[in-house]
Protein backbone atom coordinates (compact mmCIF):
# COMPACT_ATOMS: atom_id res chain seq x y z
CA UNK A 1 0.00 0.00 0.00
CA UNK A 2 1.36 3.42 -0.98
CA UNK A 3 2.28 5.71 1.84
CA UNK A 4 -0.29 8.45 2.34
CA UNK A 5 0.62 12.11 2.04
CA UNK A 6 -0.59 14.98 4.18
CA UNK A 7 -3.81 16.78 5.06
CA UNK A 8 -4.29 20.48 5.59
CA UNK A 9 -7.25 21.97 7.45
CA UNK A 10 -8.40 25.55 7.95
CA UNK A 11 -11.11 27.47 9.78
CA UNK A 12 -13.02 30.35 8.26
CA UNK A 13 -15.75 32.85 9.06
CA UNK A 14 -17.24 33.65 12.46
CA UNK A 15 -16.07 31.16 15.10
CA UNK A 16 -18.40 28.99 17.18
CA UNK A 17 -18.04 27.31 20.55
CA UNK A 18 -17.62 23.92 18.82
CA UNK A 19 -15.59 24.70 15.66
CA UNK A 20 -12.52 23.29 17.40
CA UNK A 21 -14.33 20.03 18.03
CA UNK A 22 -14.53 19.65 14.25
CA UNK A 23 -10.80 20.37 14.06
CA UNK A 24 -10.22 17.69 16.69
CA UNK A 25 -12.30 15.26 14.61
CA UNK A 26 -10.22 16.01 11.51
CA UNK A 27 -6.92 15.56 13.33
CA UNK A 28 -7.82 12.37 15.19
CA UNK A 29 -9.35 10.66 12.15
CA UNK A 30 -6.47 11.69 9.86
CA UNK A 31 -3.95 10.14 12.24
CA UNK A 32 -6.05 6.99 12.61
CA UNK A 33 -6.29 6.64 8.82
CA UNK A 34 -2.55 6.86 8.37
CA UNK A 35 -2.03 10.31 6.89
CA UNK A 36 1.55 11.39 7.47
CA UNK A 37 1.08 14.96 8.67
CA UNK A 38 -1.89 17.16 9.49
CA UNK A 39 -1.19 20.81 8.80
CA UNK A 40 -3.33 23.67 10.06
CA UNK A 41 -3.70 26.88 8.06
CA UNK A 42 -3.24 29.94 10.24
CA UNK A 43 -6.16 32.29 9.53
CA UNK A 44 -7.68 30.17 6.80
CA UNK A 45 -7.03 30.53 3.09
CA UNK A 46 -5.82 34.10 3.59
CA UNK A 47 -3.01 32.94 5.87
CA UNK A 48 -2.33 29.96 3.62
CA UNK A 49 -1.62 32.31 0.70
CA UNK A 50 1.10 33.84 2.89
CA UNK A 51 2.35 30.31 3.67
CA UNK A 52 1.26 30.56 7.27
CA UNK A 53 0.61 27.04 8.58
CA UNK A 54 1.58 24.75 11.43
CA UNK A 55 2.14 21.01 11.89
CA UNK A 56 -0.65 20.11 14.31
CA UNK A 57 1.42 17.35 15.90
CA UNK A 58 3.45 20.16 17.49
CA UNK A 59 0.27 21.43 19.16
CA UNK A 60 -1.74 18.32 20.01
CA UNK A 61 0.28 15.81 22.02
CA UNK A 62 -2.31 13.57 23.66
CA UNK A 63 -5.94 12.53 23.91
CA UNK A 64 -6.19 15.00 26.78
CA UNK A 65 -5.24 17.80 24.38
CA UNK A 66 -7.97 16.64 22.01
CA UNK A 67 -10.52 16.74 24.83
CA UNK A 68 -9.31 20.22 25.80
CA UNK A 69 -9.52 21.36 22.18
CA UNK A 70 -13.15 20.20 22.03
CA UNK A 71 -13.89 22.51 24.97
CA UNK A 72 -12.03 25.54 23.58
CA UNK A 73 -14.04 28.36 21.94
CA UNK A 74 -13.08 30.51 18.96
CA UNK A 75 -10.94 29.30 16.07
CA UNK A 76 -7.83 27.55 17.43
CA UNK A 77 -6.01 28.11 14.13
CA UNK A 78 -7.35 31.61 13.57
CA UNK A 79 -10.06 32.49 11.08
CA UNK A 80 -10.53 34.90 8.17
CA UNK A 81 -13.16 36.41 5.94
CA UNK A 82 -11.46 36.18 2.58
CA UNK A 83 -13.27 35.81 -0.73
CA UNK A 84 -11.39 33.86 -3.39
CA UNK A 85 -11.77 35.61 -6.75
CA UNK A 86 -13.34 33.78 -9.67
CA UNK A 87 -10.75 31.66 -11.48
CA UNK A 88 -10.83 33.78 -14.66
CA UNK A 89 -10.35 36.96 -12.63
CA UNK A 90 -7.08 35.94 -10.99
CA UNK A 91 -5.69 32.56 -12.08
CA UNK A 92 -2.34 33.40 -10.44
CA UNK A 93 -3.87 32.99 -6.97
CA UNK A 94 -4.98 29.46 -7.84
CA UNK A 95 -1.58 28.61 -9.26
CA UNK A 96 0.00 29.83 -6.03
CA UNK A 97 -2.39 27.79 -3.86
CA UNK A 98 -1.68 24.59 -5.76
CA UNK A 99 2.06 25.15 -5.78
CA UNK A 100 1.98 25.39 -1.97
CA UNK A 101 -0.19 22.28 -1.77
CA UNK A 102 2.32 20.36 -3.89
CA UNK A 103 5.26 21.63 -1.84
CA UNK A 104 3.60 20.31 1.33
CA UNK A 105 2.56 17.03 -0.36
CA UNK A 106 -1.08 17.73 0.46
CA UNK A 107 -3.59 15.10 -0.63
CA UNK A 108 -6.63 16.48 1.21
CA UNK A 109 -7.72 20.08 1.82
CA UNK A 110 -10.46 20.49 4.45
CA UNK A 111 -12.16 23.80 5.20
CA UNK A 112 -14.38 24.27 8.25
CA UNK A 113 -16.82 27.10 7.71
CA UNK A 114 -20.16 28.42 6.51
CA UNK A 115 -21.61 29.52 3.21
CA UNK A 116 -18.67 31.62 2.07
CA UNK A 117 -16.22 28.85 3.03
CA UNK A 118 -18.15 26.35 0.95
CA UNK A 119 -17.76 28.75 -1.98
CA UNK A 120 -13.99 28.39 -1.48
CA UNK A 121 -14.24 24.57 -1.55
CA UNK A 122 -16.36 24.77 -4.71
CA UNK A 123 -13.86 26.99 -6.55
CA UNK A 124 -10.79 24.99 -5.50
CA UNK A 125 -12.30 21.61 -6.34
CA UNK A 126 -13.48 22.89 -9.74
CA UNK A 127 -10.01 24.22 -10.50
CA UNK A 128 -8.37 20.95 -9.42
CA UNK A 129 -10.64 18.85 -11.64
CA UNK A 130 -10.18 21.07 -14.71
CA UNK A 131 -6.38 21.25 -14.29
CA UNK A 132 -5.97 17.61 -13.31
CA UNK A 133 -4.65 18.18 -9.79
CA UNK A 134 -4.76 15.23 -7.39
CA UNK A 135 -5.94 17.01 -4.24
CA UNK A 136 -9.36 16.34 -2.73
CA UNK A 137 -11.41 19.24 -1.31
CA UNK A 138 -13.99 18.73 1.44
CA UNK A 139 -16.11 21.19 3.41
CA UNK A 140 -17.05 20.80 7.08
CA UNK A 141 -20.15 22.82 8.11
CA UNK A 142 -19.84 25.50 10.75
CA UNK A 143 -22.14 28.37 11.56
CA UNK A 144 -24.26 29.43 14.49
CA UNK A 145 -26.64 30.95 11.92
CA UNK A 146 -27.85 27.47 10.85
CA UNK A 147 -28.38 28.74 7.31
CA UNK A 148 -26.50 26.12 5.26
CA UNK A 149 -28.62 24.22 2.73
CA UNK A 150 -29.14 20.43 2.69
CA UNK A 151 -27.95 19.80 6.25
CA UNK A 152 -30.58 19.36 8.97
CA UNK A 153 -28.62 21.81 11.11
CA UNK A 154 -25.08 23.10 11.50
CA UNK A 155 -22.49 22.52 14.23
CA UNK A 156 -22.37 25.58 16.44
CA UNK A 157 -26.08 26.30 16.20
CA UNK A 158 -27.17 24.02 19.05
CA UNK A 159 -24.71 25.51 21.53
CA UNK A 160 -25.54 29.09 20.54
CA UNK A 161 -29.26 28.26 20.86
CA UNK A 162 -28.65 26.80 24.32
CA UNK A 163 -26.83 29.94 25.45
CA UNK A 164 -29.50 32.20 23.94
CA UNK A 165 -32.37 30.26 25.52
CA UNK A 166 -30.75 30.22 28.96
CA UNK A 167 -29.68 33.88 28.80
CA UNK A 168 -33.12 35.02 27.64
CA UNK A 169 -34.66 33.20 30.58
CA UNK A 170 -32.27 34.98 32.96
CA UNK A 171 -32.97 38.37 31.35
CA UNK A 172 -36.71 37.81 31.79
CA UNK A 173 -36.20 36.88 35.45
CA UNK A 174 -34.02 39.95 35.98
CA UNK A 175 -36.61 42.26 34.40
CA UNK A 176 -39.44 40.89 36.54
CA UNK A 177 -37.54 41.88 39.66
CA UNK A 178 -37.37 45.54 38.62
CA UNK A 179 -40.97 46.40 37.78
CA UNK A 180 -42.60 47.33 41.09
CA UNK A 181 -44.96 50.22 40.33
CA UNK A 182 -43.27 50.88 36.99
CA UNK A 183 -43.22 49.31 33.54
CA UNK A 184 -40.14 48.27 31.61
CA UNK A 185 -39.48 47.06 28.06
CA UNK A 186 -36.40 44.97 27.27
CA UNK A 187 -35.26 44.47 23.67
CA UNK A 188 -32.89 41.54 23.14
CA UNK A 189 -30.84 41.57 19.93
CA UNK A 190 -29.67 38.23 18.51
CA UNK A 191 -27.35 37.48 15.58
CA UNK A 192 -28.98 36.66 12.25
CA UNK A 193 -28.61 38.62 9.02
CA UNK A 194 -31.19 36.95 6.80
CA UNK A 195 -32.09 33.81 8.78
CA UNK A 196 -33.83 33.92 12.15
CA UNK A 197 -32.86 30.53 13.57
CA UNK A 198 -30.95 32.01 16.50
CA UNK A 199 -33.56 34.60 17.38
CA UNK A 200 -36.23 31.90 17.33
CA UNK A 201 -34.15 30.07 19.96
CA UNK A 202 -35.19 32.69 22.51
CA UNK A 203 -38.52 30.81 22.61
CA UNK A 204 -36.68 28.02 24.46
CA UNK A 205 -36.97 30.28 27.51
CA UNK A 206 -40.70 29.48 27.62
CA UNK A 207 -40.74 26.76 30.26
CA UNK A 208 -42.92 25.64 33.17
CA UNK A 209 -41.78 28.54 35.35
CA UNK A 210 -41.10 31.16 32.64
CA UNK A 211 -43.38 32.68 30.00
CA UNK A 212 -40.52 33.28 27.60
CA UNK A 213 -40.21 36.42 25.46
CA UNK A 214 -43.44 38.19 24.60
CA UNK A 215 -42.57 38.83 20.96
CA UNK A 216 -40.01 37.38 18.55
CA UNK A 217 -39.16 39.08 15.25
CA UNK A 218 -37.20 37.24 12.55
CA UNK A 219 -35.73 38.71 9.34
CA UNK A 220 -37.79 36.33 7.18
CA UNK A 221 -40.85 38.58 7.70
CA UNK A 222 -40.86 42.31 6.94
CA UNK A 223 -40.86 44.43 10.10
CA UNK A 224 -43.63 47.02 10.53
CA UNK A 225 -42.58 49.73 13.00
CA UNK A 226 -46.09 51.07 13.64
CA UNK A 227 -47.56 47.62 14.30
CA UNK A 228 -44.62 46.87 16.60
CA UNK A 229 -45.22 49.98 18.70
CA UNK A 230 -48.93 49.21 18.99
CA UNK A 231 -48.29 45.56 19.93
CA UNK A 232 -45.90 46.52 22.72
CA UNK A 233 -48.30 49.23 23.95
CA UNK A 234 -51.13 46.69 24.13
CA UNK A 235 -48.95 44.25 26.06
CA UNK A 236 -48.04 46.93 28.61
CA UNK A 237 -51.75 47.27 29.47
CA UNK A 238 -51.64 43.65 30.66
CA UNK A 239 -48.20 43.31 32.23
CA UNK A 240 -45.44 45.50 33.64
CA UNK A 241 -42.49 43.78 31.97
CA UNK A 242 -42.33 43.17 28.22
CA UNK A 243 -39.38 41.33 26.67
CA UNK A 244 -38.93 41.34 22.89
CA UNK A 245 -36.36 39.37 20.88
CA UNK A 246 -35.25 40.73 17.50
CA UNK A 247 -32.82 39.53 14.86
CA UNK A 248 -30.07 42.03 14.11
CA UNK A 249 -31.11 41.73 10.45
CA UNK A 250 -34.82 42.56 10.64
CA UNK A 251 -35.79 44.67 7.63
CA UNK A 252 -38.53 47.07 6.66
CA UNK A 253 -40.85 46.36 3.73
CA UNK A 254 -38.58 48.43 1.48
CA UNK A 255 -35.55 46.22 2.30
CA UNK A 256 -33.72 48.59 4.62
CA UNK A 257 -32.33 47.11 7.81
CA UNK A 258 -33.95 48.55 10.93
CA UNK A 259 -30.49 49.32 12.33
CA UNK A 260 -29.89 51.60 9.34
CA UNK A 261 -32.59 53.93 10.70
CA UNK A 262 -30.09 54.94 13.37
CA UNK A 263 -27.16 55.18 10.97
CA UNK A 264 -25.75 51.70 11.58
CA UNK A 265 -24.50 49.12 9.01
CA UNK A 266 -21.87 51.32 7.35
CA UNK A 267 -19.04 48.76 7.33
CA UNK A 268 -19.11 46.16 4.51
CA UNK A 269 -16.89 43.04 4.51
CA UNK A 270 -15.15 41.25 1.61
CA UNK A 271 -18.34 39.34 0.78
CA UNK A 272 -20.48 42.48 0.61
CA UNK A 273 -22.14 41.85 3.99
CA UNK A 274 -23.07 44.93 6.00
CA UNK A 275 -22.02 44.84 9.65
CA UNK A 276 -25.30 45.02 11.53
CA UNK A 277 -25.51 46.53 14.98
CA UNK A 278 -27.75 48.75 17.04
CA UNK A 279 -31.14 47.27 16.17
CA UNK A 280 -32.15 46.74 19.81
CA UNK A 281 -30.76 50.09 20.90
CA UNK A 282 -32.71 51.88 18.15
CA UNK A 283 -35.98 50.13 19.01
CA UNK A 284 -35.52 50.70 22.75
CA UNK A 285 -34.99 54.41 22.14
CA UNK A 286 -37.99 54.55 19.81
CA UNK A 287 -40.27 52.90 22.37
CA UNK A 288 -39.03 55.17 25.15
CA UNK A 289 -39.97 58.21 23.07
CA UNK A 290 -43.30 56.80 21.87
CA UNK A 291 -44.53 55.15 25.08
CA UNK A 292 -42.59 56.98 27.75
CA UNK A 293 -41.60 54.08 29.98
CA UNK A 294 -38.18 52.71 30.95
CA UNK A 295 -36.49 50.66 28.23
CA UNK A 296 -33.22 48.82 27.89
CA UNK A 297 -31.47 46.93 25.12
CA UNK A 298 -29.32 43.80 25.38
CA UNK A 299 -26.99 42.61 22.63
CA UNK A 300 -25.66 39.07 22.96
CA UNK A 301 -23.07 39.89 20.28
CA UNK A 302 -20.07 37.51 20.29
CA UNK A 303 -21.13 35.90 23.58
CA UNK A 304 -23.60 33.69 21.73
CA UNK A 305 -20.87 32.08 19.64
CA UNK A 306 -18.06 31.92 22.22
CA UNK A 307 -19.81 30.58 25.33
CA UNK A 308 -18.13 27.15 25.35
CA UNK A 309 -18.91 26.76 29.05
CA UNK A 310 -22.55 26.26 27.97
CA UNK A 311 -21.92 24.21 24.84
CA UNK A 312 -24.33 21.39 24.06
CA UNK A 313 -22.99 17.83 24.28
CA UNK A 314 -24.99 16.93 21.16
CA UNK A 315 -23.37 19.85 19.33
CA UNK A 316 -19.81 19.03 20.39
CA UNK A 317 -20.23 15.37 19.44
CA UNK A 318 -21.75 16.19 16.05
CA UNK A 319 -19.01 18.76 15.32
CA UNK A 320 -16.41 16.09 16.03
CA UNK A 321 -18.35 13.61 13.89
CA UNK A 322 -18.47 15.80 10.77
CA UNK A 323 -14.77 16.63 11.04
CA UNK A 324 -13.91 12.95 11.04
CA UNK A 325 -16.43 12.21 8.28
CA UNK A 326 -14.73 14.72 5.97
CA UNK A 327 -11.38 12.91 6.31
CA UNK A 328 -13.06 9.56 5.70
CA UNK A 329 -14.89 10.85 2.60
CA UNK A 330 -11.73 12.33 1.10
CA UNK A 331 -9.76 9.19 1.88
CA UNK A 332 -12.38 7.22 -0.04
CA UNK A 333 -12.15 9.49 -3.10
CA UNK A 334 -14.75 12.22 -2.60
CA UNK A 335 -14.03 15.82 -3.57
CA UNK A 336 -16.12 18.95 -4.07
CA UNK A 337 -18.45 17.82 -1.28
CA UNK A 338 -19.62 19.04 2.12
CA UNK A 339 -20.40 16.79 5.05
CA UNK A 340 -23.95 17.25 6.36
CA UNK A 341 -25.87 16.17 9.44
CA UNK A 342 -28.87 13.97 8.72
CA UNK A 343 -31.53 13.66 11.42
CA UNK A 344 -32.21 9.94 11.71
CA UNK A 345 -34.70 10.02 14.57
CA UNK A 346 -36.44 12.56 16.81
CA UNK A 347 -37.37 10.27 19.70
CA UNK A 348 -34.82 9.30 20.72
CA UNK A 349 -32.80 11.91 18.86
CA UNK A 350 -30.19 10.37 16.55
CA UNK A 351 -28.11 11.82 13.74
CA UNK A 352 -25.59 10.63 11.17
CA UNK A 353 -23.08 12.20 8.81
CA UNK A 354 -24.00 12.39 5.13
CA UNK A 355 -22.31 14.05 2.17
CA UNK A 356 -23.59 16.31 -0.61
CA UNK A 357 -22.24 18.14 -3.63
CA UNK A 358 -20.94 21.51 -2.43
CA UNK A 359 -22.27 23.17 -5.62
CA UNK A 360 -25.79 22.65 -4.24
CA UNK A 361 -24.85 24.22 -0.90
CA UNK A 362 -22.47 27.13 -1.55
CA UNK A 363 -24.20 30.53 -1.70
CA UNK A 364 -27.63 29.08 -0.85
CA UNK A 365 -29.26 30.22 2.39
CA UNK A 366 -31.66 28.09 4.42
CA UNK A 367 -34.28 30.30 6.04
CA UNK A 368 -36.80 29.56 8.78
CA UNK A 369 -39.93 28.16 7.04
CA UNK A 370 -42.81 30.63 7.11
CA UNK A 371 -45.09 27.98 8.61
CA UNK A 372 -42.72 27.77 11.60
CA UNK A 373 -43.76 31.34 12.47
CA UNK A 374 -47.18 32.46 13.62
CA UNK A 375 -49.59 34.29 11.32
CA UNK A 376 -48.60 37.72 12.66
CA UNK A 377 -44.90 36.97 12.16
CA UNK A 378 -44.02 37.84 15.76
CA UNK A 379 -43.36 34.41 17.29
CA UNK A 380 -42.27 30.90 16.37
CA UNK A 381 -44.43 27.78 16.43
CA UNK A 382 -44.20 24.52 18.33
CA UNK A 383 -42.68 22.85 15.25
CA UNK A 384 -39.72 25.23 15.54
CA UNK A 385 -39.27 24.35 19.23
CA UNK A 386 -39.50 20.61 18.52
CA UNK A 387 -36.83 20.97 15.84
CA UNK A 388 -34.39 22.83 18.06
CA UNK A 389 -34.82 21.20 21.49
CA UNK A 390 -32.83 17.99 20.80
CA UNK A 391 -29.84 20.04 19.67
CA UNK A 392 -29.25 21.76 23.04
CA UNK A 393 -29.15 18.65 25.21
CA UNK A 394 -26.31 17.68 27.54
CA UNK A 395 -23.00 19.37 28.20
CA UNK A 396 -19.27 18.82 28.43
CA UNK A 397 -17.98 20.05 31.76
CA UNK A 398 -15.07 22.45 31.19
CA UNK A 399 -11.70 21.59 32.70
CA UNK A 400 -11.56 24.14 35.51
CA UNK A 401 -8.36 25.74 36.79
CA UNK A 402 -8.62 28.21 39.67
CA UNK A 403 -12.35 28.43 39.10
CA UNK A 404 -12.19 29.24 35.37
CA UNK A 405 -12.33 27.09 32.20
CA UNK A 406 -9.02 26.02 30.69
CA UNK A 407 -8.47 26.31 26.91
CA UNK A 408 -5.96 24.89 24.46
CA UNK A 409 -3.96 27.77 22.94
CA UNK A 410 -1.87 27.72 19.76
CA UNK A 411 1.85 27.89 20.45
CA UNK A 412 3.70 29.63 17.63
Amino acid sequence: MAKKGNIIVGQSGGPTSVINSSLAGVYKTAKERGFHKVYGMLHGIQGFLDEQYVDLSTQIHSDMDIELLKRTPSAFLGSCRYKLPEIHENPEIYEKIFSILEKLNIEVFIYIGGNDSMDTIKKLSDYAIVRGHRQKFLGVPKTIDNDLALTDHTPGFGSAAKYIGASTKEIIRDALGLTYNKAMITIVEVMGRNAGWLTGATALARTEECDGPDLIYLPEVAFDVEKFIKKVSDLLKKKSSVVVAVSEGIKLEDGRYVCELSGGADYVDAFGHKQLQGTAAYLAGLLQNEIGCKTRSVEFSTLQRSASHMASRVDINEAFMVGGAAVKAADEGDTGKMVVIDRVSDDPYMSAAGIYDVHKIANNEKLVPRNWMNKEGNYVTEDFINYIEPLIQGDYQPFMVNGLPQHLVLKK
